[in-house]
């Protein structure tokens, strides 16, 4: 007769639930003190390291630039087309063009370019990652003497951190062009109007906060998919590896954006 184990009762999988969830964060905390100290540090930057880094940028960068800034023009236009059409029919047209920057360049363009980044970038990245961990290449490394943080993890978060800034700053460029454009079209006649909205939209305190949610949203999105590869699920993450990660990646993304317009408007 083949006796069964108990069934774990409901305490006990709360318990279970409770530890995967409090090792996961921390070791996202934990890997993020580290990777910030090796930013930080000069001994990161040889020479050796430095080719390492740059191959990195340029493969998480260079591929995704074009068709990101294709889909950041599309998608400004067409939102500051329906967006000044219904201004315009409610008789607000004086508030549109300020609406469009509101709602276009400080939330969805840093938002869509974190996810661009890590659907494309980071997440293969993690993907990749963990095939290194399974073939033995970073065991390889630490009977060497190489630390594998150092060696494979650093450069793919320096990587997807430079891709995220970077596609959010030049999205956001092209998206003023081309409001301006859907606006006033290709004359200079309101560029003193616009410039000084500009101005009144981007004050220092709205720079800031946008700049730090730039900034967190790149390092949530290059660390958290790390984390999941770097590794190895034992029994009490083996249900809680990969789609955690995702889930947890979107709820820092998620809480970093609330923060953002709790710090703007109010």
């Amino acid at each position: 007769m083949i006796s069964r184990w108990p069934a774990p009762t409901l305490h006990e999988r709360l318990w279970r639930a409770l530890r995967r969830w409090a090792l996961a964060w921390g070791r996202i905390v934990y890997l993020g003190a580290v990777v910030l100290v090796l930013l930080l540090s000069p001994s990161s930057y040889g020479p050796a390291a430095r080719r390492g880094l740059a191959h990195h940028v340029y493969l998480d960068t260079v591929p995704i630039l074009p068709g990101f800034t294709l889909l950041a023009a599309l998608l400004s236009l067409v939102l500051t087309r329906i967006v000044v059409v219904t201004a315009l029919s409610y008789g607000l047209s004086v508030y549109a063009l300020e609406m469009v920057i509101r709602v276009l360049v400080l939330e969805l363009i840093p938002l869509t370019a974190a996810l661009f980044v890590a659907m494309r970038c980071t997440i293969p990245s993690g993907a990749h990652l963990a095939r290194l961990r399974q073939s033995g290449r970073l065991d390889a490394l630490r009977q060497r003497g190489v630390d594998p943080v150092r060696a494979e993890l650093l450069p793919r978060v320096a990587a997807g951190m430079f891709a995220c800034i970077t596609l959010a700053a030049l999205s956001c460029v092209v998206a003023l062009v081309m409001a301006y454009l859907g606006v006033y079209g290709f004359n200079l006649a309101g560029l003193p109007g616009y410039t000084r909205m500009f101005g009144h939209v981007f004050s220092p305190a709205v720079t800031l906060v946008f700049g730090i949610k730039t900034v967190l949203s790149s390092l949530a999105v290059a660390l958290i998919p790390m984390t999941a590869g770097l590794y190895a699920p034992d029994e009490s993450v083996a249900q809680d590896s990969e789609l955690g990660g995702l889930v947890r990646m979107f709820a820092v993304l998620l809480l970093i954006e609330v923060t953002s317009l709790v710090g703007n408007y109010y």
